[in-house]
């Protein structure tokens, strides 16, 4: 016998001892006294991280009735007894409880392969007690359908499905138990991961998650690519969320969810996001907590997103550093950027803490539309908006004596719904509050305001409107060295300008054009502008170039045609 048929022989003997032992166990109710004769039927395998592992060998039936959490999870054992391989799902329904996933173990989902979450949610736990030593706690719960704790090299690969059942862990009414007996922050998710290191993900058909989708926790050199998530069954199922996680990369996937697509928590580092399209009710990427730098975000479709999608929230001690956003194209959608430094939900600041710090931010080639939002396409529930979610524009929003630093924009050409009153841009005493962007309820201008701000740069921005409004275009609030090149927008007669400095010094502005008749150009609030230059452009539409107000000083302002 040469050696290619003793290995397979071994390999043969080792199935069948596997497959004997767990028969016997399953009519016990042991599924591990199987685990356990595969275990130690060779000291030595042959295998050597090479062999591929048939889950209906292990028992599965995969007939969308029978259980076979335990089939499964016997077959990713003695994967990884053996130095790891391929743990094979082929076609069939195989339904599950949760499964650990362990190191050096490949789960490949064949094209017409499903596991099928089970809606009997007593087949659900936490795994493991994960310990944290960091400051973070896990208050989002720590249950997943697969899941992997301080592991390695682990892949899940394949065009199947892996289907949640979402549904059965939302209540059909307030007070009333989910159908599966299991809600709140105890659904599981489809996947969980825990300081795990070396994760891939890639070509999964990822439906219905009963929670988040991709849950990525204090993990690093992770790659998720070619992913389509579906998940508009229950409220607050994010696509892919990240926390604390370093060397994150996620190309070429597909996401539509019905809470955000991609947060990123804690201290994420040195991700990239590219050739992806969202759509989601709320945020596509949340920044929230902890350290974030070092992301790039580029070459993106956001469409029919009724939330925000680009979201970023520091808190008091957080850190948002080199982050940078391009070629974005948005198809329907509100927000549509929204950038808040303050205390979590807008209470006063613990004297302990440092106020948040967000620095080096970066959009340019964005393009798109927004609009005001409607319900969902394909969500089984409906959702309020609030009037903030009705009026939106880009806000840079920060208070006190907190500034963001050197933030840019290039190339950025919106359309906005117009229909915002005069009433409306009048306003001056905006909350000290940003915790959701539309806290500060409607915006006094439609297309971009910026409050405590320094160093801002304004590139080739043009604004139109489907309808009027009589909002000014662009607010600076506060804005220090604002350097603004290329700057078009429509103005309404009604509107009391297209462009309004308050507190502002340091900004110069040209090749500013005016696209449509407004009665003022720019307007010039308190004793504390100073150095304002306005220095040509097309400003023939605007019936007078400035006014001043609130202490205002005509020496602060220069302008030429």
């Amino acid at each position: 016998m040469n050696a290619a048929e003793n290995q397979l022989s071994r390999r043969a003997w080792i199935d069948k001892v596997a497959v004997a032992g767990l028969g016997a166990a399953l009519v016990t109710g042991l599924p591990h006294q199987a685990l356990a004769l595969a275990n130690n039927a060779d000291d030595k395998p042959a295998l050597n991280g090479t062999g591929i592992y048939n889950i209906r060998d292990f028992g599965a039936k995969g007939d969308g009735k029978t259980l076979d959490t335990a089939a499964l999870q016997a077959a990713i054992d003695v994967c990884n007894k053996h130095n790891g391989g391929t743990v094979l799902v082929p076609a069939g329904v195989f339904v599950i409880g949760t499964v650990e996933l362990k190191s050096n173990v490949t789960l490949h989902l064949s094209a017409q392969g499903k596991l099928l979450g089970t809606a009997d949610g007593k087949q659900y736990y936490a795994g493991k007690t994960i310990p944290l030593d960091t400051g973070w706690t896990m208050n989002d719960g720590n249950v997943g359908l697969l899941f992997a704790v301080n592991a390695e090299n682990i892949t899940i690969e394949g065009n199947g499905t892996i289907d949640g059942q979402g549904a059965q862990f939302r209540s059909p009414t307030k007070g009333v138990p989910p159908p599966s007996g299991r809600g709140g922050n105890d659904r599981p998710y489809h996947l969980l991961f825990y300081q795990c290191k070396n994760l891939t993900v890639r070509d999964v058909f990822l439906l219905n998650s009963a929670y988040h989708s991709v849950r990525v926790c204090f993990c690093s050199f992770v790659k998720l690519e070619g992913l389509h998530i579906r998940g508009r069954v229950i409220h607050n199922n994010d696509g892919f969320h990240f926390v604390a996680s370093e060397y994150v990369h996620v190309s070429n996937c597909d996401v539509q969810t019905q809470d955000d697509a991609c947060a990123l928590f804690g201290s994420c580092k040195f991700v990239t996001i590219t050739n992806c399209s969202f759509s989601t009710r709320w945020s596509v990427f949340r920044f929230g907590g902890g350290e974030a730098e070092n992301i790039t975000i580029s070459n993106c479709l956001i469409y029919e997103t009724y939330g925000c999608p680009i979201k970023m929230r520091c808190s008091p001690g957080g850190r948002f550093e080199n982050i940078s956003f391009s070629n974005i194209v948005m198809r329907d959608v509100t927000g549509p950027i929204s950038i808040g430094i303050s205390p979590p939900n807008g209470q006063a600041q613990g004297a302990a803490r440092a106020p948040g710090k967000v620095k080096n931010i970066s959009f340019s080639n964005i393009h798109g539309n927004v609009v005001k939002p409607v319900p969902l396409r394909d969500s089984e529930f409906s959702s309020n908006y609030n009037p903030g979610e009705m009026f939106s524009c880009i806000t840079l929003n920060s208070m006190d004596d907190v500034y963001m630093e050197n933030i840019s924009f290039n190339n950025i050409h919106l359309t906005y719904p117009g229909g915002g009153t005069t009433e409306q841009g009048a306003v001056r005493d905006m909350p000290k509050l940003a915790g959701e962007y539309y806290q500060i309820g409607v915006p006094p201008a439609y297309g971009l305001y910026a409050r405590n701000v320094k160093a801002l740069t304004l590139t080739d921005m043009r604004f139109e409107m489907e309808q009027p409004d009589e909002r000014p275009a662009l607010i600076l609030d506060h804005v220090h060295d604002a350097a603004i090149n290329g700057f078009s927008a429509p103005g309404q007669p009604r509107a009391e300008s297209l462009l309004r400095f308050i507190g502002s010094r340091d900004v110069y502005a040209s090749a500013v054009r005016v696209l449509s008749p407004v009665t003022t150009l720019l307007e010039v609030e308190g004793a504390a502008s100073s150095n304002i230059k306005i220095d040509g452009g097309d400003l023939s539409r605007a019936a007078k170039v400035l006014k001043l107000s609130s202490g205002a000083d005509a020496k602060a302002v220069k302008i030429r045609d």
